[in-house]
């Protein structure tokens, strides 16, 4: 199982305050549009049609929750939704790319078994942060052998669709994240509840082959 025990869990999994209202925002809304307005055959969008400063952060997080709960009736105009290309994978893996190496061609790909360090932000599908290689003031990779149980299935695979200096914003089905046992307590209370989904800002920091 890719479940680490709970009464020692890895730096990945570790619990961590809950962010400001802040950083809330662009995963709620790339999820609430990946699931709506690709229904409708539309692309996902993390810009306002007014400038930033205009907008609270209580309304960003009313538009995103109001796309959620009305995206299978109201279909937005596409000019509206025009954004990054999103990308599937076989596995139901949604991930749009946020940034991408200088000269793309020549970026290294990781493969099975290399040695990969990379950066993350995981969020619930309310926007709500459960993990982070960083906190403010800091900034740590984590390490890990690609296909190793380290990290979720979701997030090995879509290592494994990246490049060196690639930053992807990814949906991550429960198949593919902690599955219908979540990452729950003793007394009930879930980190992360069952059957959930899960958005994950993810850069590929470095690639390695293991030494011999």
């Amino acid at each position: 199982s890719f479940l680490a025990p709970l009464t020692n869990p890895p730096p990945s999994l570790q619990i961590h305050p809950r962010p400001k209202m802040a950083r809330y925002a662009s995963p709620l809304l790339l999820f609430a549009f990946a699931f709506c307005g690709f229904a409708h055959g539309f692309s996902v969008t993390m810009k306002a049609d007014v400038p930033s400063s205009s907008v609270s952060r209580r309304a960003i997080l009313s538009s995103g929750a109001a796309a959620l709960a009305t995206c299978s009736v109201v279909a937005l105009p596409q000019k509206a939704l025009a954004g990054p290309e999103v990308y599937n994978l076989p596995s139901g893996i949604k991930y749009a790319n946020l940034k991408m190496p200088d000269n793309p061609k020549k970026a290294v790909a990781p493969q099975q078994g290399d040695i990969v360090a990379i950066e993350f932000t995981g969020y619930l599908s309310n926007g709500q942060i459960f993990d982070r290689t960083h906190a403010e003031g800091t900034k740590n990779a984590l390490l890990f052998k690609l296909g190793s149980t380290v990290v979720i299935p979701g997030l090995n695979e879509m290592v494994a669709n990246m490049v060196v200096g690639q930053k992807v914003q990814a949906i991550i089905p429960p198949s593919k994240a902690f599955g219908d046992e979540g990452i729950c307590l003793e007394n009930g209370e879930c980190l992360v509840k069952p059957g959930s989904t899960l958005v994950y800002d993810v850069t590929l920091k470095k690639s390695s082959i293991p030494p011999p």
